[in-house]
């Protein structure tokens, strides 16, 4: 049988349908991509803002068309959208013959045999504990890099996020479990492991009582194959002197953080349940810096949360000008219900989130394009991505660009490279998020 797979949302999803799809194909399935011959659609979902469920009910409503007159035999729904509206989907779309919650993904295979012999499946395993799983991934991605899940769930419960209510309190995935998946994801052409989680940094308190994200580096780092590894999601009052040692220590784990720090005014942070102050913001910031001088950072922001004025504004805007983030991207704040901040009062006018996210891009779009001038005349270690089509240039990222999300650098050569080829660069040119290079010394590796 063939089946598709519609993966929406973010990274820590597209790794469960990974999961997913390994399962299924290792009891020879065969995976396409057009919905016109699936035999099976399974859709795995996202509902952390409004436009995420949107698209997820858009896709549903778009594949319930093929359950309905093609040839599609079974329609599956997952991830977090089917953990949140488990008997709405049942109830308003009949079309669907199954629905699996955030930590029963690993029934998959099950939940197929059931509608195959013409019943309707659902399954919600209580949010504890994580799947074990030892039947393999199937990589996604194309190129060399791919991501490494390190935990599930979260603890912080900050007043805009539902996550905590999908996914459950924060459990860390067991390491021999993850060194096994990262082992196996480097013998099948994996350069590059990008760890992700809800929260990477406090990754093993739970299972080890303490901090333990530094001892999973140390033994990532010694996988044959392995050249990169970046760490995404870290929350920054939870950086810690072992973690900063083994990245500054070992020379695969890539000078890049992605602190997520949301907001800088000490009152709309309150109000969001973060666990930071400005200060304190500006203090991690300049000792990340201080220890590991190139380090690039990267964050992310909510404007317009509810009560926030022109003022906290304004003061967010200096101070994305005074620490100067190497990376940045803005949300608007979107009111989620089941969340308390959906309740409280001033809500800012959607026109007025937009003009600020705007400035605050606009911002940081001059910031990035005096960093990337700086880095004209340097020579940076890069991985390819691809060709650009009809020119003698390549697409590749640096350590300071994670993959749909960064910029990325544009190199100049007639030599032959391949997906997944280190090379060095010399940077010759820069735009407003990229940067121009040409090859130097024809080296590869």
């Amino acid at each position: 049988m063939q089946i598709l797979f519609i993966s929406l949302g973010c990274d820590k999803n597209l790794v469960d349908s990974e999961h997913m799809l390994g399962i299924l194909s290792k009891k020879g399935y065969q995976i396409t991509d057009d919905e016109q011959t699936a035999d099976i659609i399974v859709i795995n979902t996202c509902c952390f803002i409004h436009d995420a469920k949107e698209e997820s009910i858009q896709n549903i409503l778009e594949m319930a068309e093929y359950r309905k007159s093609g040839s599609c035999k079974a329609l599956l729904v997952t991830g977090c959208m089917a953990e949140r509206y488990r008997q709405e989907i049942i109830d308003e779309i009949p079309e669907v013959d199954a629905v699996l919650g955030t930590n029963s993904f690993d029934k998959i295979e099950e939940a197929i045999a059931e509608v195959i012999q013409g019943n309707s499946y659902q399954k919600y395993e209580e949010l504890k504990g994580v799947p074990s799983l030892d039947s393999g991934r199937v990589i996604t991605t194309g190129g060399s890099f791919e991501y490494l899940k390190i935990a599930e769930g979260c603890d912080k419960h900050c007043t805009y996020c539902i996550i905590p209510k999908l996914r459950g309190d924060y459990r860390s995935i067991p390491m021999e479990q993850l060194l096994a998946e990262a082992t196996q994801m480097a013998e099948e052409g994996v350069k590059e492991l990008i760890l992700v989680a809800q929260e990477t940094t406090v990754y093993g308190v739970d299972l080890y009582g303490k901090k333990s994200l530094h001892v999973l580096l140390k033994e990532l780092c010694r996988i044959p194959g392995i050249q990169w590894i970046r760490i995404l999601y870290c929350y920054p009052e939870e950086i810690y002197p072992e973690l900063i040692e083994t990245m500054r220590e070992e020379k695969k784990i890539c000078h890049y953080l992605d602190l997520p720090i949301q907001h800088a005014n000490d009152q709309i942070l309150r109000r969001m349940g973060r666990r930071t102050t400005k200060q304190e913001l500006i203090d991690i910031i300049g000792n990340l810096r201080k220890e590991i001088p190139d380090i690039a950072l990267r964050t992310t922001l909510i404007t317009g949360f509810p009560g926030e004025t022109q003022e906290q504004h304004e003061e967010l805007m200096e101070f994305i000008r005074q620490l100067q983030f190497d990376r940045l991207g803005v949300f608007t704040y979107s009111p989620e219900e089941d969340t308390p901040a959906a309740g409280f009062d001033n809500q800012v006018e959607e026109e007025v989130k937009l003009d600020r996210q705007a400035e605050l891009m606009e911002l940081q779009q001059d910031i990035s394009l005096e960093k990337g001038k700086e880095k004209v005349g340097r020579t940076l270690l890069a991985v390819i991505e691809g060709k650009v089509a009809d020119e003698d240039a390549y697409v590749a990222r640096t350590y300071a660009d994670t993959p749909s999300v960064d910029g990325y650098l544009f190199i100049n050569t007639s030599e032959v490279l391949m997906t997944g080829d280190f090379v060095k660069a010399h940077i010759t040119g820069s735009l407003e998020y990229d940067l121009i290079g040409e090859l130097e010394d024809e080296y590869t590796e």
